[in-house]
């Protein structure tokens, strides 16, 4: 899955939920159910994504929504196998957007 963001420090709830065309209620449960997901509140209680937050998140999206993990098999698989699923989620993730370039370049021909 390919997200479409534009490079910012920080993201809104709502900007994030319409790149993962998802409800900002299942991005804030995810928050509670996910050590990994630290995203800033202001005073209002707002909350703003980093681009790591971001990366987290398609990593648990891709983990929940498309491997179809349950919740808790996708918190052991985070804890116990992080950085040989997560290189290999990166690689995956790399050849998704080079892939979304170059069919905009088909378009464009």
């Amino acid at each position: 899955m390919h997200i479409n963001l534009p490079e910012k420090r920080y993201y809104s709830i709502g900007e994030v939920a319409k790149a993962f065309d998802v409800n900002a209620s299942l991005i804030r449960f995810w928050e509670k159910e996910f050590d990994v997901l630290k995203p800033k509140k202001n005073a209002k209680g707002n909350r703003k994504f980093t681009p790591e937050d971001i990366k987290n998140l398609k990593f648990i999206y891709h983990l929940v929504k498309e491997r179809g993990f349950t919740l808790e098999g996708a918190k052991t698989h985070l804890k116990e196998e992080k950085k040989k699923s997560l290189s290999n989620f990166e690689i995956i993730s790399k050849l998704e957007g080079i892939k979304a370039q170059l069919l905009k370049i088909k378009e464009q021909l």
